[in-house]
């Protein structure tokens, strides 16, 4: 199993979440710092637009920027720099939105409240199409556009639904299960494994984080330490989109957020990789 050395490529943030790579910058959320903010490869930054708690991230099929706010439980349309409601979830999620994935017909998958995925119609209308689950977070579509990969991160597994022709889902099958790992952020690979952030299991005890590269049945063929760290969330991209993105934050940055609502220790670094990005995001 390899592991890998990793480049800083932007520090000061406070809890980055939702990377995406589109048109050759990294778009993600400072979620704790209100902001959805952008980064080059040359580490100059952009921000787009503050929003309280923002999560996960998605681009329709025009370039418009779709953001997930977490507690006003509304998704957020960006278009030509202006910034309207596309989804208002308040009906059908009861507690939080959070992460995201975007297919390329504008359909948007959110994990809600914890336990749920809502879909959202290109249009903004929505419905319940996964419910029961222990913690998904974490999306990915497939490359044939035929399946929707999910974190389990309370039940320890990565899980896989087909994808109906109206969006719907069909029965889950267990993709992998990663015991004594959390799985969070997800991304895929050209060889159909995953690549996924692993805070510590129990989050009270502010233990070593991780990245995982996971083949579908459970073998971790590569894994990046993150001693200290919370690994949050990964991303492939870049020109060749070998270069993995992955936002962390330090165990100490966790507890003042905790604590005091305050901190600034998030970074996004690097890694080079040997089998490039597919799929979405």
């Amino acid at each position: 199993m390899r592991k890998s050395e990793t480049t800083l490529l932007l520090e000061g943030l406070v809890f980055g979440e939702g990377p995406r790579w589109h048109e050759g910058r990294l778009w993600f959320s400072d979620m704790f710092g209100g902001q959805v903010m952008s980064v080059g490869l040359d580490g100059n930054v952009e921000r787009v637009a503050q929003f309280d708690h923002p999560s996960g991230l998605g681009f329709m099929p025009d370039g418009s920027l779709l953001v997930s706010v977490m507690h006003e439980r509304r998704i957020y349309r960006i278009r030509s720099g202006k910034v309207h409601i596309h989804a208002d979830l308040t009906h059908i999620a009861h507690e939080m939105t959070n992460d995201m994935v975007v297919d390329g017909k504008g359909r948007a998958y959110i994990d809600t409240d914890l336990k749920n995925v809502v879909l959202v119609e290109s249009d903004g209308r929505s419905r319940l199409v996964a419910e029961g689950m222990s913690g998904p977070n974490g999306l990915a579509i497939t490359p044939d556009g035929e399946t929707l990969i999910v974190n389990e991160t309370r039940g320890e597994a990565i899980r896989a639904f087909p994808i109906q022709q109206d969006g719907s889902l069909g029965a889950q099958r267990l993709f992998a299960h990663v015991p004594g790992a959390f799985p969070d952020g997800l991304c895929l690979d050209q060889e159909g494994a995953v690549w996924i952030g692993s805070p510590p299991l129990d989050a009270e005890h502010y233990g070593d984080g991780q990245f995982l590269r996971v083949l579908e049945g459970g073998e971790v063929t590569d894994r990046i330490p993150t001693p200290g760290r919370w690994a949050i969330a990964p991303m492939l991209g870049g020109p060749d989109r070998k270069t993995l993105f992955l936002t962390t934050s330090s165990v100490e940055n966790v507890k003042m957020l905790k604590e005091t609502g305050k901190a600034e220790d998030g970074r996004i670094e690097t890694v080079r990789v040997d089998v490039p990005g597919a799929g979405l995001p």
